[in-house]
């Protein structure tokens, strides 16, 4: 990894007292509902994100939703932490994803979709599995964040974009260009902010799960699947479908379960 990332990576300022209050309710197994809501009612980006998704199409609730209280209760507490420090981090590390060829809310957009795509596809494997993998799908391209500003600051920008746009492999891409991957990079941005080391280790991987620690391997095999099929370049592309699906049958899961995921997600779309 460049040291300029590292250094970039150590100068981030601290997350938001929001952030930092709501990590506290989520760790306390006397909260509620009641009192993750109060928190998010303080962050007007928080709630405007919260309800954005809520009525989107892809969770189907089936009613406008129109208060945080009632997203936080439809959501829980895990989805509602996962959108809250997701929303968080893009204000806080200034976005500008103009190398990969993407705005700031598309790219908002596709994270969005690979934690849709990640709860409802492990959900019918295992609920408790998906609710640490959304949060870590949810936050797993950050790190692109930090390696766009790098190329900017050094006016690569051109080149990167070409790369990018015909790229089946941009962990590949981005390596050539920050000696990082963005699994890597994302990791050590959580690091500094001090998530736990579970978290921290699956996004690391999540570029190379095959080097993966026996205990992460699962989880780093299953962003890096999400990530195959809904990259920044090509979301949801057939191409990018089927290579996801390729690494899915390769790692002996139900290749039918995710397939018909991913179809219902296109529906919706």
């Amino acid at each position: 990894m460049k040291s300029s990332i590292i250094d970039n990576v150590k100068s981030l300022p601290p997350l938001s007292s929001t952030i930092v209050n709501i990590n506290k309710i989520y760790s306390d197994e006397n909260s509620t509902i009641r009192d993750m809501a109060n928190v998010i009612e303080h962050d007007p980006m928080i709630i405007a994100n919260i309800l954005k998704i809520a009525n989107s199409p892809l969770y189907g609730f089936g009613r406008e939703i129109k208060n945080p209280a009632q997203a936080v209760a439809l959501f829980g507490m895990n989805m509602t932490r996962s959108i809250a420090i997701g929303n968080s981090v893009r204000k806080l590390l200034n976005v500008d994803m103009q190398p990969y060829g993407v705005t700031s809310d598309e790219f908002a957009h596709i994270s969005s979709l690979q934690a849709t795509l990640m709860l409802n596809w492990y959900k019918k494997i295992d609920r408790q599995k998906a609710e640490k993998l959304y949060l870590a799908a949810f936050l797993q391209e950050t790190g692109k964040i930090l390696i766009a500003s790098e190329v900017i600051q050094n006016d690569e920008s051109i080149s990167f974009a070409s790369e990018v746009e015909n790229s089946n492999n941009l962990a590949m891409v981005e390596k050539a260009y920050s000696n990082a991957t963005c699994g890597e990079v994302t990791a050590l941005i959580f690091k500094h902010w001090g998530f736990d080391s579970e978290f921290i280790e699956m996004i690391k991987y999540s570029d190379n799960p095959s080097s993966a620690p026996h205990e992460i391997k699962e989880y780093a095999t299953a962003l890096n699947i999400v990530k195959t099929i809904i990259p920044i370049n090509k979301p949801l592309s057939e191409m990018s479908i089927n290579f996801g699906l390729k690494i899915a049958a390769d790692a002996g899961y139900n290749v039918e379960l995710l397939e018909s995921t991913v179809s219902a997600m296109l529906e919706l779309l």
